[in-house]
């Protein structure tokens, strides 16, 4: 029974024995790395079938096999090192990297983690290895690394200035070109981009960064002055990029930087410029605002622009904006013709809760909407005496009270001021405060009327039909020479403003054909400046011109006869005299 019960317990610790090791087995088995045992001298004494993958050889092959056999004999010598130490320290070896040579001679590299196999009296009797393929991690990781030289190269050689900042604007890297440009220096690099003047600069860079960190969306060609205290006349491009890594995440952005100052100095002189900001033309006063405000954008002076109504004063506001330090800060518009002076008053400097009947709650004027940025107040000739005073204030101490209260606001905004009218003439009639006059034209720019500089009238005609073909998703032919004529003859009292409106109507009267005479309104033609003037037919193609112009107008006498300078009943007798039909061929 005793000897029973012993040989029971002992078949079942031999068979628990048999178990473990048949499931040991074939874990080593399952796993994907390669497996070895080897005695002392680095005879393979146990394996696995990832060994045989990883090696070429055939498990009847593998048996015995010396680490000698599978690797050159400098790379044997450098596993002997690494077995040996690993033998006389008992402390294992991890992730060591050698390479191997294939049964077909192909050539792999592994990495080995070698643990020491030790007897009951702590002696170190073989090693066990595991190890793994990594030839194609190794291979992409030189080839990553050659990519990186190669595009540090790059990043080293460019001229242009390429910074890189994360989330929160601090730098990542800065090449060479970084201080040649902007005296960044690479290996003095402050922690995060400059925030107080860097060389006395506009720090316009840095508004672009903002933005597009921001708005984690690119501005590309975008033009500024550096203002650089060594480099007064530095004029750059600058675009910018949100940075993510290859999943997609918002790492930060790359500013790129572009000095393009001696192109712009040769531009300027070689080049008349058709377009500034959102202002057309091409003529001799228009190339010189287009100067002037280049030159005056960056200054915190106060601007007042002239001109009749329609000649587009608002867009060259927003130009001297968006071209100066502010572009990026609020640009806030009122009119102050519309509204009347306790409205304009809160609409200006805001009110309290309570200021007066109606103020149901705080209101923040546009002063204060516009503080860092630009307030472009519009007409400013229609202000009462009120206003005048207040606005005084504002530009001469920077700071307001809000209606119904007595704590003064301060702010830091560019006024920009815009009027048809002489204000010279109302200060000389008492309606208009000589102080605040002055106090507004520090800088001053007077917008001609479009019939001073009818030279940009093809450039705005153009202009204006595509953003309507745009609009209204159509195209349309260009004007004939009748249509062009009329336009050009016209004296245009509203202005570029008359001129968007008659071309809107003529596009899409036009459905899609070409703009004539029918297209243009009646009081264009009538009103022509050719009006009353002799005749311009001649007498060589005085028959062409006819039908020509018959052909503008769609065979109508009465707009013929005006088109080409002389009475209907004379054009009557034209075209009994040339054989001209009296209605349009094409309808006979």
């Amino acid at each position: 029974m005793v000897g029973n019960g012993k040989y029971g317990s002992l078949k079942n610790a031999y068979e628990s024995v048999l178990h473990e090791k048949k499931s040991l087995e074939t874990i080593i088995e399952s796993i994907e790395d390669g497996f070895i045992e080897t005695d002392l001298r680095g005879n393979i004494s146990r394996f696995n079938k990832a060994f045989c993958d990883i090696s070429g050889y055939s498990p009847k092959e593998a048996a015995g096999l010396s680490y000698q056999t599978y690797m050159d004999k400098e790379e044997a010598a450098n596993v002997y090192r690494t077995f040996n130490q690993v033998y006389k320290t008992g402390i294992p070896n991890k992730a060591f990297d050698h390479e191997v040579i294939r049964k077909d001679g192909a050539r792999r590299i592994v990495e080995i983690s070698i643990t020491p196999i030790k007897n009951s009296d702590g002696d170190v009797t073989g090693f066990r290895c595991i190890m793994r393929d990594v030839t194609m991690r190794k291979q992409a990781e030189e080839e990553l690394d050659r990519q990186q030289n190669r595009l540090s190269a790059i990043f080293r050689s460019v001229k242009d200035a390429i910074i890189t900042v994360d989330r929160n604007l601090n730098i990542i890297e800065a090449n060479t070109s970084a201080g040649n440009i902007c005296g960044l220096q690479p290996e003095k690099l402050p922690s995060m981009f400059p925030s107080p003047p860097h060389d006395q600069c506009s720090l316009g860079c840095r508004d672009i960064l903002e933005e597009t960190l921001n708005k984690k969306t690119a501005i590309q060609d975008y033009q500024i002055k550096c203002n650089r205290q060594s480099v007064p006349h530095q004029q750059v491009s600058l675009s910018c990029a949100p940075l993510e890594d290859h999943h997609g995440n918002f790492l930060g952005a790359v500013l790129v930087i572009r000095d393009i100052t001696r192109l712009s100095d040769l531009e300027r002189e070689l080049k008349e410029r058709h377009q500034f900001h959102q202002i057309i033309g091409k003529s001799h006063k228009m190339q010189e605002i287009y100067r002037l405000i280049e030159d005056i954008s960056d200054y915190e002076a106060t601007v007042l622009i002239t001109g009749e109504s329609g000649t587009g004063k608002e867009l060259v506001a927003r130009a001297i904006h968006d071209n100066g330090v502010r572009r990026f800060k609020p640009f806030v518009s009122v009119n102050c013709s519309a509204l009347a002076e306790p409205l304009l008053e809160s609409e200006l400097f805001g009110h309290v809760k309570g200021a007066f009947t109606g103020a149901i709650r705080d209101h923040i004027g546009r002063f204060q909407m516009a503080d860092g940025g630009t307030l472009l107040l519009d007409e400013i000739g229609d202000i009462s005496p009120l206003i005048q005073l207040k606005l005084l204030r504002v530009l001469q101490e920077k700071s307001f009270e809000r209606v119904g209260e007595s704590t003064p606001v301060h702010v830091n905004v560019r006024v920009i001021a815009c009027t048809h009218q002489n204000l010279r003439e109302k200060v000389r009639r008492g309606e208009f405060r000589e102080d605040l006059f002055y106090r507004l034209k520090v800088l001053e720019i007077n917008i001609p009327p479009l019939r001073k500089r009818i030279e940009d009238l093809p450039l705005l005609i153009e202009n204006f039909m595509a953003r309507f073909e745009r609009k209204f998703q159509i195209s349309v032919g260009r004007p004939t020479d009748g249509v062009m004529a009329a336009l050009i003859n016209y004296h245009w009292p509203g202005n570029i403003r008359e001129l968007e409106h008659c071309i809107e109507r003529a596009v899409i009267l036009s459905r899609g054909g070409s703009i004539s005479i029918n297209h243009i309104p009646e009081e264009i033609i009538g009103k022509s400046k050719s009006k009353g003037r002799p005749s311009r037919l001649t007498k060589k193609s005085e028959r062409q011109q006819i039908l020509n112009a018959l052909a503008d107008t769609d065979w109508n006498k009465a707009k013929t006869a005006r088109l080409v300078g002389i009475s209907r009943k004379t054009l009557y007798q034209k075209i009994k005299k040339h054989d001209i039909p009296l209605e349009n061929p094409k309808r006979m």
